[in-house]
């Protein structure tokens, strides 16, 4: 599969020649579990990072610690060159030979070794218009943020992704640009590159996809009035974690030394429209569907960790394997039950758009957590619901991640009838503020009991379509419907292996219990 990607927005930049690629050796890359570690070390860690923990009582305890030096000086004595170092995961990546897998495998500090998925997938298949903008604006009702006065002042925002590229040149990132809001940028893929060189040298087309996140993010164009996203004053921390032009091949271990240096910098929230499910060079190291449950994978299980000891709110694109018979659900790390992950709705239905992967139905708990309006890409409507999450941590930033995960989901518009199509439904700003001041919400919700094979329920206004989910159960969707109304009147039709339907009114939903 190509990731296509044009820009949608003016970048004003000078097409920098693309520089060759370094020989790297082919052996496969692998995650060496270490045992233990040195108690006596110090926390790696920002004074500012230790007084955020402080202040949402989070403790400190091994993760925290650095990676033994006495297990990397064995491994390097043994011509062992780790990669990257995860003091989370108590791990270091390596390229091993069979020769060298053997020999790791038989060291007494190694707890195990476990292939790396390098099938990193930029989640998006084309880039939006600002006329995608306007309908997913109106949609989370971005005009109530901006009354309010929230526009993720003071709030970090750390973007991972494949590239950066024309960032500081792009007329809707200008206003970031201009107040200095981009702190620091980090190359994973190549540490030799400046922050320059990482956003004017262009390799991929896939090294625009962060630059275009980060406007959905940030994004605002005062010459055209036009609203790209809503923490349009935060400060942001850059990793490039992915290097487009291997296709699909990304580095699961960049992804966690990202996420580790932005920890030690205090970083609170951070978007990635990135995810792993298949492909491998190897087939036989493919992720299967059946693994997408929270804790195969390690990168999973690191973002799980980012969660609940970290305080961080990881906001993830949930995929665009929706179309894909093979496949279907959602990537890791969108499957970690601590992260927000993100799917796409329909414009007009806020129902789920075809190529937005599904929650497997394996999961104990619901996911995708909430979607949008996203015409081209879970990459898309990930960064929008950061900006959201940025607003709401402005208004109150002493909430924790965990709290502004649950405003999140409580202000979407089919909450508490979640499905495993499109998680809570569509956030809506006007709710999100309500819950944050503490005030009741509108009664927006009914459940209804039916029997036999048919159910009638009036609907008012004009409105000729309505979007209805078919489900086994509470959560798991067997169909959605675009269900015509007729003569003022909804007309459902019961399957045999349906339990609930909901009815999706937008402003009201109704909860169908079957008897």
């Amino acid at each position: 599969m190509i990731v296509r990607l044009t820009a949608f927005f003016c970048l004003f930049i000078h097409l920098v020649q693309a520089q060759p690629n370094e020989a790297r050796s082919e052996a496969p890359k692998y995650w060496v579990l270490l045992r233990d570690k040195d108690l006596s070390s110090s926390p790696a860690l920002s004074p500012q990072s230790i007084a955020q923990r402080q202040q949402q009582h989070l403790s400190f305890d091994e993760t925290d610690l650095a990676v033994s030096g006495a297990y990397l000086s064995a491994l390097k004595q043994a011509g062992i060159q780790p990669v990257c170092l995860s003091r989370w995961l108590n791990a270091v990546s390596a390229r091993l030979t069979n020769v060298q897998y053997a020999q790791v495998m038989a060291m007494p500090f190694v707890k195990g070794i476990q292939p790396i998925d390098p099938a990193i997938v930029i989640t998006s298949l084309e880039v939006p218009s600002k006329l995608q903008m306007a309908p997913v604006m109106t949609q989370i009702q971005a005009p109530n943020f901006a009354q309010a006065g929230l526009t993720g002042r003071f709030v970090n925002i750390g973007v991972i992704d494949a590239g950066f590229f024309g960032a500081d040149s792009a007329s809707s990132l200008k206003h970031v640009f201009e107040r200095q809001g981009v702190k620091q940028v980090r190359d994973y893929v190549n540490e030799k590159k400046t922050q320059n060189n990482l956003l004017r040298t262009l390799e991929t087309m896939s090294d625009f996809h962060g630059t275009e996140v980060m406007a959905a993010i940030a994004g605002s164009d005062p010459t055209e009035n036009i609203q790209f996203g809503l923490a349009t004053d935060a400060t942001f921390y850059l990793a490039r974690t992915d290097q487009g032009n291997r296709e699909y091949r990304g580095e699961e271990d960049n992804w966690v030394a990202a996420m580790e240096w932005m920890d030690s910098l205090g970083v609170r929230l951070i978007n990635t429209s990135l995810g792993y499910a298949k492909g491998m060079s190897n087939p036989k190291e493919n992720y299967e569907p059946s693994q997408m449950d929270g804790h195969t994978s390690l990168i999973s299980r690191a973002a799980q960790i980012a969660a609940d000891k970290k305080g961080i709110l990881i906001v993830v694109s949930a995929g665009n394997e929706g179309d894909d018979r093979s496949w279907r659900i959602i990537s890791t790390p969108a499957d970690a039950q601590g992260v927000l992950a993100i799917g796409a709705t329909n414009s007009r239905l806020w129902n789920r758009i075809g190529y937005s992967s599904i929650g497997p139905e394996n999961l104990p708990y619901l996911k995708p957590n909430v979607s949008c309006f996203s015409l081209y890409g879970t990459s898309l409507s990930a960064p929008v619901i950061t900006g959201f999450a940025a607003c709401i941590m402005q208004a109150n930033p002493k909430l924790t991640n965990k709290q502004v995960m649950e405003i999140i989901e409580k202000s979407s518009h089919l909450y508490p009838y979640g499905n495993n199509y499109v998680g809570y439904g569509v956030p809506q700003a006007s709710r999100a503020l309500a819950l944050l001041r503490n005030q009741d919400l509108p009664v927006t919700t009914r459940s209804v009991k039916a029997t036999g094979k048919t159910f009638h329920w009036p609907v008012d206004g004009n409105e000729a379509t309505i979007s209805v989910f078919h489900k086994k159960d509470a959560t798991h969707v067997l169909q959605q419907e675009a269900a015509k109304v007729n003569n003022g009147q909804l007309t459902l039709r019961r399957s045999s292996n349906e339990k609930q339907t909901t009815i999706d009114l937008k402003k009201e939903v109704v909860e169908v219990i079957w008897e």
